[in-house]
């Protein structure tokens, strides 16, 4: 699943925990946006309002992939 998210962040750009469950069954998206910023990749969130289905305020997270860090690991075996 987290690859499949990962998949959707670099295509699309963002993603939202509506978006995880509609499009791939997913109801664990933090988690996989927890473990995915562990991996190195830079993730913020940005807090966005709009209302639901009965028309009320809510407010919600999109995720946004902003690039990835390069592991110092990764970094001294290219040089």
């Amino acid at each position: 699943m987290k690859k499949r998210i990962l998949k959707h962040l670099q295509e699309f750009g963002f993603i939202t925990t509506k978006i995880s469950y509609d499009e791939y069954g997913c109801t664990r998206l933090s988690e996989y946006i927890r473990q995915l910023r562990e991996d190195g990749y830079i993730i913020v969130n940005k807090t966005v309002k709009g209302l639901n289905r009965f028309g009320e305020k809510v407010w919600y997270d999109e995720f946004w992939l902003m690039g990835r860090r390069v592991k110092e690991q990764e970094n001294a075996t290219s040089l």
